[in-house]
């Protein structure tokens, strides 16, 4: 007996010591610069600190690690061991060294948007599909929907009017529907419902603990994710089948000269619905608020739409949208800027080290991500003066060289990582000067950042 006892406190002794060493081993590599790794905590083994981000406000949990630790620490989220940084110079190395850190997401991630998809490659296949999105959302092709765009608008404003809403809601419906415009033409409405119900179920679980067991979010995520796959295969056979020409995403993907397999074009369309809808819903939805609770620049920017529809009164021209109109907005365009500053829609971006860098003083060993925290670089006193303060009027007079290359590189990288597929303003009269002006903005959104969405592609 005493014998058993024995051999299973020595068993346990062994199994403890080999478990610590694996952990240390794949968490703090040996080098032979020896060099240490950023300071911070590791949380614990798999789970890290996920449970502690998500448990409170993350951009919270970031301040009080960069208080801690500086600008640049260590952490473990998503199941991933992490480097965070919050300093421009910092993320300008990290974004501007392609050949060092390579976009990434978590696998869970992977699984769920699809391995295929545009984010988690380079090299010719990047290349390939990012000239295809090119080609479906360059103002000339925008151009030929955006009647569409309006009509989408306005029957959005229509369903609101008289009714009490809630705009984030409603800004996902209407992105959705135009995200399903850009890709699937006018066939978008034959699909819609059913493509809706597996996408919002799939969004719910993006976040979650990547835990696949029965009953969680990421187990519905990911049966949804298959149904929804089931539904773009369907669509690529009927077209196939009907073999009449299209102009549109889903047309530039099939493209026999594209060489796309069917799920290398199924992972692209959930990957482009999913850089779409949320992030444009969510700018969409600060800029009602911080427009609302600034009077002197919501009156600016009525102004400014009513000035550009009076002078097409006066000339006898149609008050509807023509490319030259959104050139004339340039309040319009700083309000969506500083909206984007202020809101930080993304909090931060995955990156991976190929191989192990040293940056001041510190080993990012191969294999980690590595995390450049947008919102804290964009709340920062010493990037901008008030930063808590909504005032498009800082974007007035700005050197973009100067920016670039001195201290807040990463906002306008920031700009280029704004997954907003398109950027088409409206001027339709309608009998509220508000719902006029907030359809101006709808889709002014999407044309003041589309071009940008595709950069984010590089």
């Amino acid at each position: 007996m005493e014998i058993t006892t024995l051999f299973f406190y020595f068993a346990s002794f062994l199994f403890i010591v080999l478990f610590k060493s694996l952990i240390k081993n794949f968490l703090f590599p040996s080098n032979g610069k020896q060099l240490p790794l950023p300071p911070g905590s590791m949380g614990y083994p798999y789970i890290g600190e996920t449970f502690q981000m998500y448990s409170q406000d993350p951009s919270l949990f970031f301040a009080n690690k960069i208080k801690r630790y500086g600008a640049m620490f260590k952490s473990h989220i998503l199941g991933c061991p992490c480097v965070m940084i919050s300093s421009p110079e910092a993320a300008k190395f990290v974004l501007n060294k392609s050949q060092l850190f390579k976009p990434t997401f978590p696998a869970s991630k992977e699984r769920m948007l699809g391995k295929q998809a545009i984010f988690f490659h380079q090299g010719n296949y990047h290349a390939n599909l990012r000239r295809l999105v090119l080609r479906s959302f360059m103002p000339e092709a925008i151009k030929s929907i955006v009647p569409n765009i309006e009509s989408i608008a306005q029957t959005c404003l229509k369903s609101w009017d008289g009714n009490l809403i809630t705009t984030y809601l409603e800004m996902k419906t209407f992105t959705f529907n135009v995200a399903l415009l850009s890709i699937f033409g006018k066939d978008e409405i034959l699909y819609r419902e059913d493509l809706k119900r597996c996408y919002y179920t799939l969004e719910k679980g993006y976040n979650s603990m990547p835990i696949n067991l029965p009953g969680t979010l990421f187990h519905k995520a990911m049966k949804a994710r298959k149904e929804l796959a089931q539904i773009l295969e369907q669509i690529i056979s009927t077209r196939r089948c009907k073999k009449q020409v299209y102009n549109d995403l889903l047309a530039s993907f099939m493209d026999e000269k594209a060489g796309l397999s069917d799920e290398q074009i199924s992972d692209n369309i959930i990957g482009v619905i999913f850089a779409a809808r949320d992030t444009t819903a969510s700018v969409l939805t600060w800029i009602v608020k911080y427009l609302g609770e600034n009077p002197s620049v919501l009156e600016s920017v009525t102004e400014e739409q009513m000035s550009i529809i009076k002078g097409k009164q006066e000339n006898g021209e149609e008050i509807g949208l023509n490319w030259e109109d959104t050139k004339n907005m340039p309040i319009t365009s700083r309000v969506i800027q500083e909206t984007l500053r202020v809101a930080s829609i993304l909090s931060f971006t995955f990156r991976e080290a190929t191989e192990d860098v040293e940056y001041q003083g510190y080993l990012i060993p191969k294999g980690w991500k590595v995390l450049p925290l947008f919102r804290n670089i964009h709340h920062s006193p010493e990037n901008f003066k008030e930063p808590e303060k909504f005032d498009p009027s800082r974007f007035e007079v700005i050197i973009v060289t100067e920016l670039v290359h001195s201290q807040i590189p990463v906002f306008f990288f920031f700009f280029f990582l704004c997954p907003l597929l398109f950027k088409v303003h409206t001027l339709i009269d309608s009998v509220n000067n508000f719902g006029r002006l907030l359809q101006n903005l709808i889709l002014s959104c999407h044309l003041e950042m589309g071009s940008m969405h595709v950069l984010a592609m590089n």
